[in-house]
């Protein structure tokens, strides 16, 4: 898939076409998830999106760059440059009436309060994010999402594990499930889960799955799993240079 995207992208360069190659570059940006770490490379295409587009009046294109860096941003704690995009994309919104895009701001701003603020205004920002989401029509995207949420805030804060039975959980319920069972005091069962747990799709969620795993291997005592979500993760950790930099891996970007 990877390699389609990029011919994708050379043709659409070839040809000179803005929105053609907004579009090629935005596949680009859907290959950038087959590990973790990527997030330079999905600042770099947001980057170059937003600047086609801004030149060529193609305003929904801006938008989407303005959303891929505010994610990418944020992804490295780059809180500032996350909220610089997320403003200009809500501009770019009521400018153009494209109603659906404050959504995804505003649960970016519920991410941020919750890295950022107490336990009780994070747990209030993601249900406010999440009734929005309900009214937004993309259902896809909604099932499981605020469970999700609300149980990060809690593991961050020490909080006890709490949300609805792992079958509403969506495509989330194999990573959620071992530390919904070591929440109930069933850390034999929990054990099991782990044991048998596959490895996450490889999307935007990818790292975090992988860091609900390390969680619950750690709680358990199990070595090999722990292991596995060592090996999964090393490569989106921050240098000692700086905070929001990734080590370097030959080929990111250029091979499928």
């Amino acid at each position: 898939p990877l390699r389609a995207a990029r011919q994708a992208e050379e043709i659409a360069r070839r040809l000179g076409d803005a929105a053609l190659l907004c579009f090629a570059l935005n596949g680009t940006f859907m290959q950038t998830f087959r590990r973790a770490g990527l997030a330079a490379r999905r600042d770099a295409i947001g980057a170059e999106v937003v600047a086609l587009a801004a030149r060529h009046g193609l305003a929904r294109y801006e938008v989407l760059g303005r959303l891929v860096r505010m994610q990418a941003r944020c992804a490295v704690a780059d809180l500032a440059g996350a909220d610089r995009h997320a403003a200009a994309a809500d501009t770019l919104a009521e400018r153009h009436d494209l109603p659906l895009v404050p959504v995804f701001t505003t649960w970016y701003r519920a991410l941020r309060t919750a890295m950022t603020g107490p336990p009780d205004a994070a747990l209030a920002a993601y249900e406010a994010a999440g009734a929005r989401l309900r009214d937004a029509g993309m259902p896809g995207l909604t099932e499981g999402l605020l469970p999700l949420a609300l149980l990060s805030v809690r593991l961050r804060h020490g909080l006890p594990y709490e949300g609805p039975p792992v079958e509403d959980w969506g495509p989330y319920a194999p990573w959620v499930r071992p530390l919904l069972l070591l929440g109930e005091g069933r850390p034999e069962e929990a054990a099991r889960a782990l044991a048998g747990v596959p490895s996450p799709p490889r999307d935007l969620m990818y790292e975090a799955m992988w860091c609900l795993v390390a969680r619950a291997a750690a709680a358990v005592g199990d070595p090999d799993t722990a292991a596995r979500a060592r090996t999964a993760l090393t490569p989106a950790a921050p240098r000692t240079g700086g905070r929001g930099q990734r080590p370097h891996h030959a080929g990111d970007g250029e091979r499928a």
